[in-house]
């Protein structure tokens, strides 16, 4: 069984990776939401590691930056 501190901990380094792949290709929090078809607000829990989200939206956040799911996870 995986700890809660630790998933949490998990989700928060994702959403860090996706913070930081997001500014270096200056793309703006609102705009990478349009793009993964993501609310705006969830995307922001998303970054700051607060919303545990499924497969399918780690996907499409990797689609919409371009980069490989291993740069984020």
């Amino acid at each position: 069984m995986v700890n809660e501190m630790m998933t949490d901990e998990r989700m928060i380094a994702f959403g860090r990776r996706v913070r930081e792949a997001r500014k270096s290709k200056g793309i703006s929090q609102e705009r990478l939401a349009e793009m993964a078809d993501i609310d705006r607000s969830y995307m922001g829990n998303i970054e700051r590691g607060e919303k545990n989200i499924t497969l399918k939206k780690v996907y499409d956040i990797c689609d919409a930056l371009k980069v490989d799911i291993k740069e984020l996870i």
